[in-house]
């Protein structure tokens, strides 16, 4: 039980703070990361 909610919490603030994660993973800005990730994908 300890472990899902280690998890889950993780989760939510891996998705908290995606913007500044990636910019630091991928070496990029974050008006960058911001821009990617709210444009709409076109399926």
């Amino acid at each position: 039980m300890l472990w899902f909610l280690l998890i889950v919490v993780l989760g939510v603030v891996a998705y908290r703070y995606r913007v500044q994660l990636l910019a630091r993973l991928l070496g990029q800005p974050e008006r960058r990361i911001e821009r990617q990730l709210g444009r709409k994908k076109k399926y």
